[in-house]
């Protein structure tokens, strides 16, 4: 190697070795300035980078202590008296009206139980059948969840109605006078982007639609504002930033206003309004309740209740607010570190359009998120080329994202990059 060649490799290694030290000098003034930072002593986290509380959140640390009484004494000694002493059969509402200041709705509005496809399922076929008989077409979302998806396509089959994917920037003008209602994510899981619920809801209604929203990858990332702009019906998971735990149950929003016309697809007995009276006809009982089917979940419900202990007194702009500086110094992190061309990100700059993860496209994403966790920087792969970072405001800090950039940047070093297949001539 000549003199020159070595000078300029030591250039190189001095210009990022000083980089790197002043992103990391910045990280520790942007966490000692962070209000929420002192939360992060409330999870059960060790040395790893946890970047896929997108995915499942980590466990709040007092959540054991409560699940062992849960067991222990709730279910070992008082056995079925704590359907009534120890408030089991009215977890499904209390619990969602814990998670409602969240997604900005008001009390009674939320209901907690089944999975968020089973959710789906029922808000989707509600929303038909309170938009009447005479819409015929079912808008979705046309990056959806696939889940979404299939459960959709079902509900139109069973309603007698077609389903039209579109894509959430042209949901407002796609709606018209044979919308029944539109399914759309809140923040597509992929990319990360943020849709407009407050606009597409407005442009629905203007249709005389129904809006439902999928919100898994934004309650308790950023403000909602259900009741604000209006939204219709909403479903959610809980396992995500709210850290309920694995298969944690999902939730279900009906606006007050279409209550007492909902018309649950699954009327089970704990959605009756004597569900003890055990009568063969069917009575839905009033409110939020209607959202009820069979026993609920409880020990997963109690372990999610417990959970959400960690947000009291925590304000969700400050969240968001959080959120946004945590993406931004990521993203400039990995312009700083990363070699050049390796990835390219898929999450929006603008904040407006931005949830709370980065996806950076990247050619060898297997084999660098295989290297990135064995080093201990968490995140997740959507094939075949997608690496997810996501960003959970109250246990990830300045220094963690930091410390996720520059080891992406070392992988991307020595992880090969793939060379395009040759197109032969002729």
């Amino acid at each position: 190697m000549s003199e020159t060649s070595k000078t300029s490799k030591t250039s190189q290694a001095s210009e990022t070795s000083e980089t790197s030290e002043t992103l990391r000098e910045k990280a520790l003034r942007l966490d000692a300035a962070d209000e929420l930072g002192k939360l992060r002593e409330k999870f059960a986290l060790d040395e790893v980078t946890y970047l896929d509380g997108n995915s499942l959140g980590a466990l709040p640390a007092h959540v054991p202590a409560r699940m062992a009484d849960v067991i222990t004494r709730e279910w070992g000694e008082l056995r079925i008296r704590s359907w009534d002493e120890s408030g089991w059969w009215t977890a499904p509402e209390r619990i969602g009206d814990r998670i409602a200041p969240l997604v900005g709705a008001a009390p009674g509005q939320v209901v907690v139980s089944d999975s968020t496809s089973v959710n789906v399922f029922k808000a989707v076929v509600g929303a038909v059948r309170l938009a009447g008989d005479d819409r015929d077409e079912i808008l979705v979302d046309a990056t959806t969840f696939p889940t979404d998806g299939y459960i959709a396509e079902s509900a139109a089959r069973m309603t007698g109605r077609r389903i039209v994917p579109v894509a959430p920037a042209d949901m407002a003008s796609a709606a018209g006078p044979r919308t029944a209602a539109a399914l759309v994510n809140h923040v597509d899981y992929r990319t990360g982007r943020l849709h407009d619920l407050p606009g597409i809801t407005a442009a629905l209604h203007a249709a005389g639609a129904l809006a439902v929203w999928d919100l898994c990858h934004s309650a308790g990332a950023l403000p909602v504002g259900l009741d604000a702009h209006g939204v219709d019906l909403a479903v959610g998971c809980t396992y995500k930033y709210l850290n309920g735990g694995p298969g944690s149950p999902a939730y279900l929003y009906v606006a007050e206003r279409h209550q007492a016309a909902f018309d649950s697809p699954l009327p089970g007995w704990n959605s009756h309004t004597d569900p003890f009276g055990m009568t063969p006809g069917y009575e839905a009982a009033a409110g939020a309740l209607r959202g009820r089917v069979g026993t609920p979940d409880i020990l997963s419900l109690l372990a999610l209740e417990s959970a959400l202990d960690v947000w009291d007194g925590v304000d969700v702009e400050a969240v968001r607010a959080k959120s946004l500086a945590l993406t931004d110094f990521f993203l400039e992190c990995v312009r700083e570190y990363a070699p050049a061309g390796r990835v390219e990100s898929l999450t929006p700059g603008a904040h407006a359009e931005r949830g709370s993860q980065v996806a950076l496209r990247c050619a060898e994403a297997p084999a660098v998120m295989a290297e990135s966790i064995r080093r201990g920087v968490v995140g997740d792969l959507r094939r075949p080329d997608v690496l997810r970072f996501g960003f959970t405001p109250l246990y990830v800090g300045f220094a963690d994202t930091e410390r996720a950039a520059r080891v992406l940047a070392e992988v991307l070093a020595e992880v090969p990059a793939q060379v395009p297949a040759r197109v032969p001539a002729g």
